[in-house]
């Protein structure tokens, strides 16, 4: 239980600093870019804190998976990004990849 909620606050994590890149001006903006390193640095220890019970190859997956999938909505949603079938299809193909990844590390 405490590793699924530690691999959703690490995702969570790395979407917010995701969702800040473009207020770092191309690492020029001092104070976004502290947020934004500090986010992924964040989003990493939780990782390394999560594979000690997970395998890595599920836990990245996951982690990888959910949050590029959350991007794409934080990116819809917030930062007025675009959103075709061919992006809906992708982010489909993402999940079914998670969730068989899930599916075959629970063995």
């Amino acid at each position: 239980m405490l590793t699924a909620v530690l691999l959703g606050l690490a995702i969570v994590v790395e979407v917010v600093a995701t969702a800040l890149l473009p207020r770092t001006d191309g690492f020029t903006s001092p104070g976004w870019t502290v947020l934004v390193v500090a986010g992924y640095a964040g989003s990493i220890w939780l990782l390394t804190v999560i594979v000690r019970t997970l395998p890595v190859s599920v836990t990245y997956a996951i982690w990888a998976g959910a949050g590029t999938a959350l991007v794409a909505v934080v990116g819809l949603v917030f930062l007025g990004e675009s959103f075709t079938w061919v992006k809906a299809a992708s982010l489909a193909l993402i999940v079914a990849g998670v969730v068989g990844l899930n599916l075959t590390g629970a063995h």
